[in-house]
């Protein structure tokens, strides 16, 4: 950026969100989010990386997700609060901050819960379309909440997926689902039990809420040449796979410092192999070795994530002239003269009137 760079802040409101997505449209949205999810992953030790620092209560947890290239920095707020459905508040909610690593100038603030909600989808879709068999045309969808529609199309978009058997402990969520995926050409069977769901598919994406250690899935149901997308454990104390499906599987992870403290290996000793996705699209290590070979994608979701996800958001608000540009910050005609710019705006604000406190001495 140059020194006379202007340092208003592109603002992505919830509302201004759901109307680009929906001029975009969701699919494309999905599969825009993992071309750049797959460009990033490439630059991997290009970016400054840490684990997200989170801040963890009995009903949930509030998390930071920080991280930056030579030129962007970008960070999420982020929760994930499961009995929030009961107060009539989303799960996870979410915003975040892309800025220029240059002068500092935050560039985009949005909304992150409906991105969100499409990058996890996306991330998903860019792990199984590198570990699952190719010919893998039918998912289980365990856990039939907010994210699964999301992943139900971005299966379809980016791997193939023409089927989904569905089982959640909640009928009316999977009611939903199934409402929600009318007119998508996706087949959908209702299911009575994980058991029942998971037979015969060729993927099983896991996406259940509770913050708990429970075990979603067993040993006895899983196939030869499956791929286990495994999303809602995501923090300390909160798993699905029993830890022996894991010994049995190869394990693929975002950031494995991360996964280690938040994702189902927390259940296994630090020095459980695993490998880290970005490796296999880059071809340093192999992804699916053979037919037979059961993978799994132990997904937390990582800053980079939403690294690439704001990027695409906020090309795709300029290019459709969305968004509004806000003040964050303020324009200092002498950037040395702060509190003369404060009382110079505080005046004109008030009509002229100097405002209390500003005149003199603090007050």
């Amino acid at each position: 950026m140059s020194a006379t760079a202007p340092t208003s802040t592109l603002y992505l409101s919830a509302p201004a969100m759901a109307g680009l997505i929906g001029r975009k449209g969701v699919g494309h949205c999905i599969a825009g989010i993992a071309a750049c999810i797959r460009e990033d992953f490439l630059r991997w030790p290009q970016f400054e990386k840490s684990a997200r620092v989170a801040s963890h209560s009995p009903d949930g947890v509030i998390e930071l997700m920080p991280i930056a290239d030579a030129a962007t920095y970008t960070f999420k707020y982020v929760n994930g609060h499961p009995r929030n459905t009961q107060r009539g508040l989303p799960t996870v909610m979410a915003f975040g901050v892309l800025a220029d690593v240059a002068t500092g100038v935050p560039l985009l603030l949005s909304e992150l819960t409906y991105t969100t909600a499409l990058r996890t989808a996306a991330m998903s879709a860019v792990a199984a379309s590198a570990l699952a068999r190719p010919d893998s045309r039918v998912m289980a969808l365990i856990g039939n909440g907010a994210q699964s529609e999301f992943q139900a199309l971005a299966f379809q978009r980016l791997v193939g997926i023409t089927t989904l058997r569905l089982f959640d402990t909640d009928p009316a969520a999977t009611a939903k689902l199934v409402a929600n995926l009318d007119g998508t050409g996706l087949q959908l069977t209702v299911c009575a039990s994980v058991a029942e769901a998971v037979r015969g598919a060729d993927i099983v994406t896991t996406l259940t809420a509770d913050k708990t250690r429970a075990t979603i899935l067993a040993p006895a149901m899983v196939e030869s040449g499956m791929h286990l997308n495994a999303v809602g454990g995501d923090c300390p104390g909160k798993t699905e796979l029993h830890a022996d499906l894991l010994r049995q599987a190869s394990v693929f992870v975002e950031y494995a410092p991360q996964t280690r403290l938040e994702g189902d290996i927390q259940q296994l000793p630090a020095d459980f192999a695993v490998t880290e996705l970005w490796q296999v699209l880059a071809g340093h290590e192999p992804g699916r070795t053979h037919a037979a070979q059961v993978t799994v994608f132990d997904s937390v979701g990582f800053a980079l994530e939403d690294f690439s996800a704001l990027r695409y958001m906020r090309d795709a608000a300029v290019e459709l002239d969305m968004g509004e540009h806000m003040a964050l910050i303020p324009a200092l005609p002498d950037p040395k003269n702060l509190f003369g710019a404060l009382r110079q705006s505080a005046a004109s604000a008030s009509q002229g009137a100097a405002a209390p406190g500003l005149k003199g001495a603090p007050g």
